[in-house]
């Protein structure tokens, strides 16, 4: 998973019940959930023991695509890579609404016992690594295909139409490479259908079994990478007057950076993060090395304050080189980054009651604001968005020290799997059926 306007207060959106609330999820919801869980788990286990990694995800696509051509579909395929993108078209008139689904899995060794459990391993930045489903993808590539084959059943008696989108790379394209939602957009996803909302979902460890989670407007940060190199230069490490010290410069702009949350950031508004992840410079005791390579990330919720950081830390950077006689190239950010997941509160409000009738009214929770990202944050800017946790960690575990998302002993409870699908069949069906759904 890689975690503007303040979120709307959720005392008054949760007692708020749209016009087509109704107290108990549909009956036609649990029967085509009851018909489809075994092969949801099944779909599930299959891609959780065959991962691959983002932009890679050649037979997972095939998988996926095959299904929907039983189903009935004629789905596109090969769209930023590995995307597959197929549309139901109900028997009655309604709104357009897109389903996503990401499929990508993770350079991370599996350490759970499953007899399902990934032996996959590959070359990453140069590394052998293992290869893993430690986000939870495996689950909603599945998912998406159960709620596929209900709607199939329903078409009939389906309003409007509904876009399935089975996208790569969430977790973001190898380096020199493009991909994600923002590759399929670029390639036209909406170009000929353009969705009136989309919807999506996402497994979460910190969330327990049996509890959704939602926020209205800003739900998960917006993410950005960014990329310093201070140049110094070379000398004996007896002799530092004899060149310029790149590593002490590169120290001072790491403590210095940590001002700009600190003192030059409104974090009473909303939080920032702005972390180094790598420090690299160097290669012998006794020599000071010409430069010093760092990365990291920034983390935000609103855009002016994205901004902000961006040129503050850029700033910093410049000027600590300068009065240290070094230089500095300072990318910030150094590529595309996700924008904040942002919910519609209009539309936030609507599907409520949708969620509300699967796991009932206290199970469905605002979680405090992720500072993970989300790449379907770039659906979410083109048509009106909503995207809500399924609770993954079986009870009995506390779910604020159970393995994380992108952990190796991350571990799915498979109720999480019925759950997820009921709740986004209810909201699909609430969606087409309401009037003026499209508004």
């Amino acid at each position: 998973m890689r975690f503007a306007v303040l979120a709307t207060a959720l005392a008054a959106v949760l007692a708020t019940t749209a016009p087509t609330a109704h107290a108990a999820a549909r009956p036609e919801v649990d029967a085509a959930a009851k018909a489809v869980q075994g092969q949801v788990v099944a779909w599930r286990r299959d891609f959780h023991q065959h991962p691959e990694l983002s932009n890679r995800e050649e037979r997972t696509a095939k998988v996926v695509a095959d299904a929907l051509r039983k189903m009935g579909l004629t789905p596109r395929t090969g769209i930023a890579h590995h995307g597959v993108v197929a549309i139901i078209e109900g028997g009655k008139p309604g709104p357009k609404l897109a389903l996503r689904a990401d499929m990508d899995a993770l350079p991370v060794a599996e350490r759970v016992d499953l007899p399902f459990a990934s032996k996959v391993t590959t070359t990453f930045n140069g590394q052998t690594t293992g290869v893993m489903h430690a986000c939870g993808h495996d689950a909603h590539t599945a998912m998406l295909l159960g709620i596929a084959q209900s709607l199939v059943k329903m078409r009939k008696d389906l309003p409007g139409q509904v876009m399935l989108i089975f996208q790569p790379s969430e977790e973001g394209a190898p380096v020199g490479e493009e991909g994600g939602a923002s590759l399929m957009l670029k390639e036209g996803l909406f170009k000929d259908f353009k969705p009136d909302a989309v919807f999506g979902m996402h497994v979460f460890s910190t969330i327990p079994v049996g509890q959704i989670g939602v926020r209205s407007g800003p739900e998960m940060a917006a993410s950005d990478r960014f990329n310093i190199t201070v140049k110094g230069r070379q000398t004996h490490g007896s002799r530092p007057w004899g060149g310029v010290d790149p590593i002490v410069t590169a120290s001072e702009i790491v403590t210095s950076a940590q001002s700009i949350v600190a003192r030059r950031t409104d974090i009473a508004k909303l939080p920032v993060v702005v972390s180094f992840g790598a420090i690299n410079g160097g290669i012998r005791y006794n020599i000071i090395p010409d430069e010093v390579k760092m990365i990291g990330t920034i983390r935000t919720f609103d855009e002016g304050m994205r901004q902000k950081v961006f040129a503050d830390l850029k700033n910093v950077a410049e000027h600590i080189a300068a009065a240290n006689g070094a230089t500095v190239d300072a990318n910030v950010p150094d590529t595309q980054g996700n924008p904040v997941t942002y919910n519609d509160p209009s539309l936030t409000q609507k599907m409520l009651p949708s969620l509300k009738a699967v796991v009932g009214d206290a199970n469905v929770i605002e979680p405090p604001l992720q500072m993970g990202a989300e790449d379907f944050s770039y659906y979410a800017k083109e048509v009106p968005g909503l995207f809500f946790f399924v609770g993954a960690t079986s009870a009995g575990i506390d779910p604020q020290i159970a393995p994380s998302n992108h952990s190796p002993e991350f571990k799915l409870d498979e109720q999480s799997l019925d759950i997820g699908m009921r709740a986004m069949l209810e909201a699909t069906l609430d969606y087409l059926n309401a009037p003026q759904a499209g508004a």
